[in-house]
């Protein structure tokens, strides 16, 4: 036996990483080791917003969603959220979040709002113009 930190007891094959976090559950793990999100390899941004589909299964109505997966679904029960709200929210890295994202988005469970890309958004000059435009009003 060894001690932690606190010097209580603890065994040298023990997986616990201190006395207040709990068994360490590697990110591998709860991806089952992949780094892209789905087949179709989708990239989620940071500020892409996920909504809950409507038909999404309960808690605890699909065996196949783990525990990271409902609690995803959860989270986004209440409001939608971004990418990076759900991986705070969740206390998990944003590279798992996206891969479990991706899961639920096949399953059909989540729809992604992805934000407009620039090239699609108004020139600069013109919001310069319609600002000076509302200020001489």
């Amino acid at each position: 036996m060894t001690e932690d930190r606190s010097g209580a007891p603890r065994d040298a094959g023990s997986q616990w990483y201190d006395n207040e976090a709990g068994p360490l559950v590697r990110p591998y793990a709860m991806t089952g080791g992949r780094t892209e999100p789905g087949p179709s390899g989708v990239r989620f941004d940071l500020i892409a917003l996920v909504t809950l589909d409507e038909n999404a299964p309960g808690p605890g109505d699909d065996t196949a969603l783990g525990p990271e997966h409902r609690s995803l679904i959860e989270l986004c029960r209440t409001e939608t959220q971004s990418v990076a709200e759900l991986a705070a929210d969740a206390d998990l890295p944003v590279g798992v979040v996206r891969v479990l994202l991706g899961d639920l988005l096949e399953m059909g469970c989540v729809k992604v709002s992805r934000p407009v890309p620039p090239a699609q958004l108004p020139d600069e000059k013109i919001l310069r113009e319609v600002i000076d435009g509302l200020r001489a009003l």
